[in-house]
């Protein structure tokens, strides 16, 4: 349940349009829904903003949907991550109307799609084998309602290709950098711009990358300041964190001189 949704609850009892009763009954899964195998936290919105995302990793495509279900009867948006075409399938018998983003591997379903923030999120990957990490990122800024923008295959092998989008570098709110092998685009990006970097590793490289290990390294030692670090893979951590940067730099009072 969103703050939207809550308010109207509230204003329904208030005026007399809805008793007691019935408003406990639609705040009965506050503040989670116990399903045995999964707790579905529905305050997660009115605390953090954004509603409980499903993993699918490691859950049958049944789970998927008794979760996705929930979520959507209580008036969230949804985002499923790590999501197959049998998760999808599964999900779609519950929530017609539901999106499969294949190459993110995510399932989305929008009901309260609000205003989008000013500001412009710009992901760039180092290769294109680096995509459906970025693809993860991208859906799930955008689900958070932000502006995305994705540029890919500018890595520091051929490091005029990212000379050449100077002005997306300098115009983003906050950038998310996606790199494998060894992972250095993140530092180079950071010594070019006052906006915040969010790096990502990826498991892309051949054995001594070590799987992503490699990377993460590289990006947790960088000498550019700007820059902070997410797990191996973890496009929608990147893309969570740099949505809720982006949302407070909206938000921000603005200082004048």
């Amino acid at each position: 349940m969103n703050h939207e949704n809550l308010r109207s609850l509230l204003d329904q009892v208030k005026a007399g349009a809805l008793d007691v009763a019935d408003a406990m009954e639609k705040l009965r899964g506050l503040p989670f829904d116990d399903l045995g195998f999964a707790k579905i936290d529905h305050h997660r919105q009115l605390r953090c903003g954004f509603p409980e995302v499903i993993l699918c990793q490691g859950k049958t495509p049944e789970q998927v949907r008794e979760v996705a279900r929930r979520l959507v009867d209580n008036g969230s948006d949804l985002l499923a991550t790590r999501a197959d075409r049998a998760s999808y399938d599964s999900v779609l018998e519950a929530v017609p109307g539901a999106v499969y983003e294949e190459a993110a591997r995510c399932i989305t379903f929008r009901q309260n799609k609000s205003v989008e923030y000013p500001g412009e999120i710009l992901i760039l990957t180092a290769g294109t084998s680096d995509i459906p990490v970025a693809e993860e990122a991208r859906v799930t800024a955008e689900v958070m309602d932000n502006k995305v923008e994705a540029i890919y295959d500018v890595g520091v092998a051929g490091i005029h290709r990212l000379f050449s989008h100077q002005e997306q570098i300098q115009n983003a709110s906050v950038i998310i950098v996606i790199a494998g092998m060894e992972g250095a685009l993140a530092s180079v990006v950071g010594g070019l711009t006052d906006r915040p970097v969010i790096a990502v590793p990826t498991s892309v490289g051949y054995g001594a990358s070590f799987e992503g290990l490699a990377p993460l390294l590289t990006m947790m030692n960088s000498c550019a300041a700007g820059v902070s670090v997410v797990n191996i893979d973890n496009g929608f951590g990147a893309g969570y964190i740099a949505a809720l940067i982006n949302r407070t730099h909206a938000k921000a009072p603005k200082v004048g001189l």
